[in-house]
Parts: C-alpha cells; sequence; structure tokens
C-alpha cells in the first residue's frame, strides 16, 4: 500500500519538475527580447540629450529613433535561416553578441554618423533576438501551458522597456556628453549576461527531430513534458510534421528528402506560391503583426517624454519620472496577460485589448488637442485625460495585441516554414514600426499631435474589426493541430494519427485499471 501511494507522489514531483525546466528554459530564451526593450526604453529619454549634444534636428532625431526597426529586418530574416542551420539555441548566442557589439559602438559614440553605424549593428542583433525567442519557446512548450511561456518575450520587452526609462532616470544628471553614452553603453551587460545564461538550454526539440536526431529531441521532450505518455505523444506528433514515418525509429534517422524542404522549396510553400490555407495563415500573421505596431504603440514608448511635455509637463526630471509609470504599467499588465492567455483565450484578450487601445487613443487625443488649443492655459481636466489615457493605452496593448502577437505568429506556421513564417511576421512588424517612429513628429506638425493618436485610434478600430472575422482561436491545440484551424489537408492526418493513439492510450490505460481491480 505504502509503495502503491508513493507512486503517484513521484510521478507527481517529476510532472512538476519538468514543468518548471520547461519554464525555466523559456525565461532564458525570452531573455533575448530584454535588449528590443531595452533599447526602445532607453532611447525614448537619451533622445533628449542627444539632440542637445550632437545638436541634430527634429528630422534626424526620428531617423535615429526609428532607423533600427528598419535595421532589424536584416537580422530578422537572417535568422530564420540560421536557426534553422546552426539550431534555435545558438541563434540566441549569435543575438547576444551582435547587440552587445552594437551597444559598445553606441556607448562611444562621438558623432551623428557613429551613432548610426551602432544603430545598424544593434539593429540586426534586435532582429535576431525578437525572431528567435518566441520561435524557441514555442518549441520547448508543452500545449498546456504555451500562451503562458510564449508570453514571456514580450514580457522582457516590457521589462527592458522599464529598466531603459530607469536608466533615464538614474543617469540624467551626469554631464551632458557623458549621462547618454552611458545609459545607451549599459545596455552590453544583458546582452553578455543572455549569452552565458543560454549555456544551460536544451535546444529545441522540433528543430533536432527536423534534422533527424530523434534520440536527443526524446531527452528533451522527457524534459519538458508532464509525462512520459505526453513526451512519445509529442514526439509522434513532431515526426508526423515533419514527414518522418511512424515506425522509423533510432537515434539518428535520415529525413525523407521530399519532406526535408529546401530552402528554395520553403519560400515557395510559403512565399510565391502558397495554398489557399497556407496564404490565410501567412496573412494572419502580417496582420497582427501590422496592426500591433500601426496603432502607435512605438510613438507612445519612445516618444512618451515629448508627449508628455505636450500634455503641459516641462521639467525634464518630472518627464522622466512620469514615464516610469507608463514602463510600470505596461511590465504589470503583461503578467496579466501571461496568466490569462491559456485561460481565457487568444481571440477575446485581442478584441478586449484592440478595442481599449481604441478608446484609450480616442482620450489621448481629444486631451491633446484640447491642450494645444490653450498653450497659454492649464487645464487640468485636459492633462489629467492625456496621462490617464497613455497610462489605459499601455494597458490595454499589454494584455493583449502585445503578447499575443508573437504568441499567435509562433503557434499558427507548419514545422517546415515556422522559421521563415515567423521571420515574415518579423519583418512585417519591424518595417510598419519603423515607418510609423520616422514619421510622427512631421506627422505631429502636420495634423497636430493629438490628431496623429486619432489617427492611431482608426487604425487600432481596423483592427478590432480583422481580429474579429479572421483570426481563429488556437488555445489548446499542438503546434502540429494547427493545420486544421486554417484548412491544411496534412493536419487531418496528424489528428487521425493522434486520435488513433488516444484510443489505444484509453485502451492501455483501462486494461491496467482492470488489472488493478482484480
Amino acid at each position: 500500500m505504502m509503495a502503491s501511494a508513493a507512486l503517484p507522489e513521484a510521478v507527481e514531483s517529476k510532472k512538476n519538475g519538468n514543468v518548471k525546466y520547461a519554464f525555466t528554459c523559456a525565461i532564458f530564451a525570452s531573455m533575448a527580447s530584454i535588449i528590443l526593450g531595452y533599447d526602445i526604453g532607453v532611447m525614448s529619454g537619451a533622445s533628449l540629450y542627444i539632440k542637445k549634444d550632437l545638436k541634430i534636428t527634429d528630422v534626424q532625431l526620428e531617423i535615429l529613433m526609428g532607423v533600427m526597426n528598419l535595421y532589424s529586418l536584416i537580422g530578422a530574416f537572417a535568422a530564420g535561416r540560421t536557426s534553422d542551420w546552426i539550431g534555435r539555441r545558438f541563434t540566441v548566442v549569435f543575438a547576444a553578441a551582435i547587440f552587445f557589439v552594437g551597444a559598445v559602438l553606441m556607448g562611444f559614440a562621438v558623432s551623428y554618423a557613429m551613432l548610426m553605424a551602432g544603430r545598424f549593428v544593434a539593429g540586426v542583433g534586435v532582429g535576431y533576438a525578437i525572431m528567435i525567442a518566441p520561435v524557441y519557446t514555442a518549441e520547448i512548450s508543452p500545449a498546456a501551458s504555451r500562451g503562458l511561456l510564449t508570453s514571456f518575450p514580450d514580457f522582457f520587452i516590457n521589462l527592458g522597456i522599464l529598466l531603459g526609462y530607469v536608466s533615464n532616470y538614474a543617469f540624467a544628471r551626469l554631464p551632458l556628453h557623458l549621462g547618454w553614452r552611458v545609459m545607451l553603453g549599459i545596455g552590453a551587460a544583458p546582452s553578455a549576461l543572455l549569452a552565458l545564461m543560454v549555456l544551460v538550454m536544451p535546444e529545441s526539440p522540433r528543430w533536432l527531430v527536423k534534422n533527424g536526431r530523434l534520440a536527443d529531441a526524446r531527452a528533451v521532450l522527457e524534459k519538458t513534458s508532464g509525462t512520459p505518455e505526453e513526451a512519445a505523444e509529442r514526439l509522434a506528433d513532431i515526426k508526423a510534421a515533419a514527414g518522418i514515418p511512424k515506425d522509423l525509429d533510432g537515434d539518428v534517422v535520415t529525413v525523407p528528402e521530399d519532406r526535408n524542404s529546401s530552402e528554395t522549396q520553403v519560400w515557395k510553400e510559403l512565399i510565391l506560391s502558397p495554398t489557399p490555407a497556407m496564404r490565410r495563415i501567412l496573412l494572419s500573421a502580417l496582420g497582427i503583426h501590422f496592426f500591433q505596431q500601426a496603432s502607435g504603440i512605438d510613438c507612445v514608448v519612445l516618444y512618451s517624454p515629448r508627449v508628455f511635455k505636450s500634455a503641459g509637463i516641462t521639467d525634464d526630471n518630472k518627464l522622466l519620472a512620469t514615464t516610469c509609470a507608463v514602463g510600470a504599467s505596461k511590465t504589470l499588465f503583461i503578467l496579466v496577460a501571461a496568466f490569462l492567455l491559456d485561460r481565457v483565450g487568444r481571440r477575446p484578450l485581442l478584441l478586449y485589448s484592440a478595442g481599449g487601445m481604441m478608446v484609450s487613443l480616442v482620450g489621448l487625443g481629444t486631451g491633446l488637442t484640447v491642450v494645444g488649443h490653450h498653450p497659454d492655459a492649464k487645464i487640468p481636466w485636459a492633462v489629467g485625460l492625456s496621462i490617464a489615457s497613455i497610462l489605459a493605452y499601455v494597458a490595454f496593448f499589454s494584455i493583449g495585441l502585445g503578447p499575443i502577437t508573437g504568441v499567435y505568429t509562433s503557434e499558427i506556421f507548419p514545422l517546415q516554414v515556422r522559421a521563415l513564417g515567423f521571420a515574415v511576421g518579423v519583418a512585417c512588424n519591424r518595417l510598419t514600426s519603423g515607418v510609423i517612429s520616422m514619421t510622427f513628429l512631421s506627422l505631429s506638425k502636420a495634423i497636430t499631435i493629438g490628431g496623429s493618436f486619432l489617427l492611431y485610434a482608426g487604425i487600432a478600430a481596423l483592427g478590432c474589426v480583422f481580429f474579429f472575422t479572421y483570426l481563429p482561436e488556437t488555445r489548446g491545440r499542438t503546434l502540429e493541430e494547427m493545420g486544421k484551424l486554417f484548412g491544411m489537408a496534412d493536419s487531418i492526418m496528424v489528428e487521425e494519427d493522434q486520435g488513433t493513439r488516444r484510443e489505444e492510450k484509453a485502451v492501455h490505460q483501462s486494461g491496467r485499471k482492470l488489472d488493478g481491480n482484480q
């Protein structure tokens, strides 16, 4: 009796240990995203001092602020090929090394040109990081907790933004020529720490299977699954998705050539000649990435000191302190989203988020317009409305559209095109972000700062319609089951294979219970 009672406890203990291991791996991989967040946050305050010290124009400043998003396109596309070549894990190390070099260059910049060179190198590293972190996390996470674990990259982006804001506030009192350089240069520290942490992470089991390393994949899955049966089921699903016959087993196997797609075949399958189902998957990814950035989040985060100044706060220290509140609000609500993703689902949170963002942007645009029409008078209600609307906007963004964009995109692409598919989504994200952030100051002069945010409110409303009509719910599905939601024929075979295994498992469990009763 004692032995039989101890057995479930031992199984439960092992299950909890495996969940913690998957949790730890997801945290370490997601820390790659902190370098993007830090750069966004630190530039919002550092830009005030860069403009004074280097004596640059508003046009030069908005190019400096937004150009990293364009540079990151190079890293995002290169990361897809690199991660398929050397693996997901070492791609994280590569991203950290590139950003480290970029941060050092920015910290020692003596001119606008050198600063732009540092932005280029750091931008490539950011592109690598924002592409590989969600893909690795999604591929190593069990289906039951994938929403929680794949929201970690966005949490670390927000944590990085908050650290950037705190860095602004902490070093603002240094001499003008030194302060902004320290703010930018200290960004090398997180990337160095990340490169060390990643050494304890295992490789993605899906990448291992894709390369025929079944024994290594099985070992990783046994460490990150709740039970041995779940690990075996996940391995069988991944093998089916990779085109490896069910009866083909061994430590290392040869993946069938016709399914182990070449780079040309991957491009053809995803971009050049996609099936209707693949086209819908691609448009879903592009749409969610576009609306995430086109609704103006980078303008609020990058230019928050300028927005608060427009709302009537003029002291630099108060500006940076208020900006820290924005970072704290974003980071707090991303934690709320992390625990709701696997309980509520992706679609409800997306719709709630986009609707709240739209209302908040209308409030912000209204408040700033009223303040702008009365430059010589203080209108407390308009100032209060502007500040409250900014905090509400980042809260609504962080509870839905912020984390779900990476989660959803990392889930929906089939294994053979996942790296390229996510890279295309990130490219759309960074291109949209670059256009929005590099035109905000010019747009504000053309239609006023309040008018700019009312325009973003209209885009958020369009996003709400797109999410409601086009995106299916993915909560609780394994990565190999996703194709069925979009009408892919291959996924039906996977579903049938899973159904057979579930029936076999039920029969096996029934037999065990019968034996126990006897």
